[in-house]
């Protein structure tokens, strides 16, 4: 009540007002959201830890004298041609069809210009991703869209995809309306007409047929190449332990705040757990087989923003990053340039996550002929590739303030937690203590 004796009105914590226009929305369509990007409820995120820099205990390195390598290899023990990035940080899987192939072009060019890898997606590889990406993995998914064999032995990588961060357990989709004749063509599918990704793989029902698929990839690129398994974060000590089994040179783990071009929102929102907690169930598994930082790579992915970003997941294990919601970003996503044109579709620059509608502005998740053509994938390619050297920069100057000549050297004591949760999550003290709850 305010002072004047009037009743103050007062949202409803449980159902607020973004709450009430989903059930009053749901009501009136019978029909569930479906969108891209990532989550958006809050969630403990890597911002939530900090390094401790080096001062007495521990000595700095001088950034303009002393070097801080960068480089990662996947694959040695195995693969006759192994995988080798100059940068931590690595381009996930985006298809053609939820993207142009402008967006792809850009995406390749990008991550070529700085020594490292980009990744097909579901859908197939185009010709335009191959040519100009160095290095280019190539997803082998469920659906086994656009998948043959020729592709496979064009690659530099392959991928086996098990989830996706963004919706474990759940497969892809995309719209009739981004299925062009291009994109029905590669992935023999009508043109015009919805298409659900299916949500595993038609030709195993567990690790032990994963451990023979991986085998039957190796025996057709004649094993040349690593071989990848990615899994959307929900059981990533058993998820990565089985991985390793099977016989993986590295091991993807996408945590929930990993985005999607389209699937239903309540699987962005509700299942899955976040990357912070994830990368430490990973990195467990790997200690326990006797891998980590060695025979097998681990790779995080999902909501890797900033070159702290990347360095936090190397101090909790990973030996690179992965990102895609950011590298879109880089290359004109929800540009505000085209801000009144977001905002006669319903939404804002900063805020349009219908990525499913084939309507993008930007020219990035569409197929249509007219909006494509905006994104000029070489100043496109410019663009990722000056974010990636930010990404870099950062992460060295990080390890570097930790007294690290290589930013694998970062560790958990490299890190402290500033809520309990995140200090549970990433087995890290609780800043300014020795606590880590739960331990």
């Amino acid at each position: 009540m305010t002072d004047d004796g009037a009743w103050q009105l007062r949202e409803s914590y449980t159902f607020d007002r973004n709450v009430i226009a989903e059930i009053r929305r749901a009501a009136n369509t019978g029909i569930y959201r479906i969108r891209g990007w990532g989550a958006k409820r809050r969630l403990p995120i890597l911002d939530d830890l900090v390094f401790l820099g080096a001062s007495m205990s521990r000595y700095p390195l001088e950034g303009y004298r002393e070097s801080c390598g960068t480089d990662v290899v996947i694959g040695a023990e195995r693969a006759a041609r192994p995988v080798r990035l100059d940068i931590p940080v690595t381009i996930a899987g985006m298809s053609f069809g939820s993207l142009s192939h402008q967006a792809k072009e850009a995406l390749g060019r990008g991550a070529s210009a700085m020594g490292t890898s980009t990744t097909t997606g579901d859908g197939g590889m185009t010709s335009e991703e191959r040519e100009h990406s160095s290095t280019l993995v190539y997803q082998y998914l469920p659906s086994r869209y656009g998948m043959n064999p020729d592709d496979l032995r064009r690659a530099d990588a392959i991928e086996v995809v098990v989830g996706q961060g963004a919706k474990p357990g759940g497969g892809g989709m995309l719209l009739g309306q981004k299925i062009t004749e291009r994109v029905g063509e590669m992935r023999t599918l009508p043109v015009g007409i919805d298409q659900r990704s299916a949500c595993r793989h038609p030709d195993w029902t567990g690790p032990d047929d994963l451990q023979i698929k991986i085998q039957e990839l190796r025996e057709i690129v004649d094993w040349q190449v690593p071989i990848y398994v990615k899994v959307g974060a929900a059981r990533p000590f058993y998820d990565t332990a089985l991985a390793v089994k099977a016989g993986a040179d590295a091991v993807v783990v996408d945590g929930m705040q990993g985005g999607t071009a389209a699937t239903q929102e309540v699987f962005i929102e509700h299942v899955g757990i976040p990357t912070i907690a994830a990368i430490p169930e990973a990195v467990r598994a790997l200690r326990d087989l006797g891998v980590h930082r060695g025979e097998v790579k681990l790779i995080a992915a999902g909501g890797i923003r900033s070159g702290a970003d990347v360095a936090k997941a190397l101090a909790l294990g990973a030996d690179a990053a992965s990102i895609g919601t950011a590298a879109l970003i880089a290359i004109g996503d929800n540009d505000p340039g085209y801000d009144d044109e977001y905002r006669r579709l319903g939404s804002a620059a900063g805020f349009w996550d219908d990525f499913q509608d084939g309507t993008d502005p930007a020219g990035i998740t569409t197929q249509d002929p007219s909006l494509s053509a905006r994104l000029d994938p070489v100043i496109g390619g410019r663009r990722l590739a000056n974010y990636l050297q930010v990404l870099t920069l950062e992460t060295q100057t990080i390890a570097r303030a930790c007294g690290k000549s290589h930013v694998s050297n970062l560790e958990p004591e490299d890190l402290a937690a500033l809520t309990v949760e995140a200090a549970a999550m990433a087995k890290v003290p609780v800043a300014g203590t020795g606590w880590i709850p739960g331990a």
